[in-house]
């Protein structure tokens, strides 16, 4: 028996089948794919992938999560710290998520609030949906997923490596604070020019903690501080310092046993092509670098 479709349906599933077909296509490489990610009770976050020139699609690759600062677009932030670039030259996927000026009119993650202090809740929770998204699309070499930000973004990293410490393989901090540096909006500013009220010690344990105590795995971190930062005092690179050092000591063994400590293995100083003088404080412990 033949079955006959009248002349706009049969338009309307064409138009679709078109649709489903360009949607499907892999990306090109070198250029952004921007997307979104839709919660009901988190609400919407839109984020964008550098896709390197050297991609190929089922050739797994590292992917960086890169978190803005306050007032930036993942294109600025990507304008900024040449990401991309250095993306085409390593070869890895970058994904910028976006803050939504609804959650927050200056663009600045959440990182105060509780709610996002926390695993399966809150920003943390979006970001690790977009992070899931973005394996389902890219071939994405789920042992080397790795996160960074500055400032805000910054702060926010540190809440995704205490939460999630099993999905990241390093992070990088740059002019941030610790795992829940401030427990709410009025003590961010005080935090920021004065560092934390609290103590790294008991804010490692708790990082450790939000992870789950689940398997022992120390995991590395870059801290990134200006000694003449004005807006988010040294301090505060300090203290992410020994936070992570306290929590990696609980991820070594399981045990708050000080196999690994706050106390730099090795300190050099050395000068910029620009002329300026920086420090580096290696952290290496039981044949890893963890700081």
């Amino acid at each position: 028996m033949r079955r006959f479709t009248p002349a706009g349906s049969v338009l309307t599933s064409l138009v679709a089948c078109l649709f489903a077909i360009l949607t499907t296509q892999p990306a090109h490489a070198g250029e952004y794919v921007s997307d979104k990610y839709i919660d009901l009770l988190f609400g919407t976050r839109s984020y964008e992938v550098w896709v390197p020139t050297g991609y190929v699609a089922g050739q797994r690759i590292p992917l960086v999560v890169a978190l803005h600062g306050c007032t930036h677009t993942p294109r600025q932030f990507a304008g900024l710290t040449r990401f991309n670039q250095l993306a085409d030259r390593e070869n890895f996927l970058i994904v910028y998520p976006m803050q939504n000026l609804l959650a927050n009119l200056t663009g600045c993650w959440n990182f105060a609030y509780t709610s996002n202090q926390t695993r399966g809740s809150g920003e943390p929770a979006l970001l690790m949906q977009i992070v899931d998204k973005v394996k389902a699309r890219f071939s994405v070499d789920d042992s080397r997923i790795y996160v960074g930000g500055v400032s805000a973004g910054a702060v926010m990293t540190s809440i995704l490596m205490a939460c999630y410490s099993e999905v990241f393989a390093a992070a990088m901090v740059a002019s941030g604070g610790m795992y829940k540096a401030v427990t709410n909006q009025l003590d961010v500013g005080t935090a920021r020019m004065n560092g934390s009220s609290y103590s790294p010690d008991q804010r490692g344990i708790e990082a450790w903690q939000c992870s789950g105590s689940a398997v022992p795995r120390p995991t590395p971190v870059i801290v990134f501080h200006g000694g003449q930062d004005s807006v988010v005092a040294p301090v505060n690179g300090e203290q992410v310092i020994a936070q992570f050092a306290q929590t990696n000591d609980l991820a070594d063994d399981g045990v708050d046993n000080d196999s690994v400590r706050n106390v730099p293995t090795s300190t050099a100083g050395f000068i910029s092509p620009g002329g300026l003088a920086y420090t580096v404080r290696d952290y290496v412990y039981n044949g890893k670098q963890l700081l």
